[in-house]
């Protein structure tokens, strides 16, 4: 049995969102994202993977196939396979989510 402690793969970086890779196997994938204030990833897609965004901490924007949501702490979202997601920190404080998609998302996978 594999396991994590999830604070070891919380960093920040005032340059970019930090992605630390948490678990990789054939079938299933997940990482850690970290944002600043003012930061965001997006628009992504992926045509095969469905993909489950958590917030661990703080408050995020998320805009899934032109549809806004803002979720606080342990809130979820679903992006199906095909569908594109944009993630932004909501406030002034950081923001961590848990990426998980399954299955692993192909290397042509659009990201911004």
């Amino acid at each position: 049995m594999e396991n994590r402690n999830l604070k070891r793969f919380v960093h920040f970086s005032a340059e970019e969102v930090r992605r630390e890779t948490v678990f990789e196997t054939g079938h299933l994938w997940s990482e850690v994202l970290c944002f600043s204030s003012n930061q965001s990833i997006g628009p992504v897609t992926d045509p095969h993977a469905d993909a489950i965004f958590t917030v661990v901490a703080g408050e995020a924007v998320f805009v899934v196939d032109g549809k806004r949501k803002r979720l606080e702490q342990w809130g979820a979202v679903l992006v199906p396979a095909g569908g594109e997601v944009s993630v932004s920190n909501a406030s002034v404080e950081p923001l961590v989510l848990l990426l998980v998609a399954s299955p692993p998302p192909t290397p042509h996978a659009v990201s911004g």
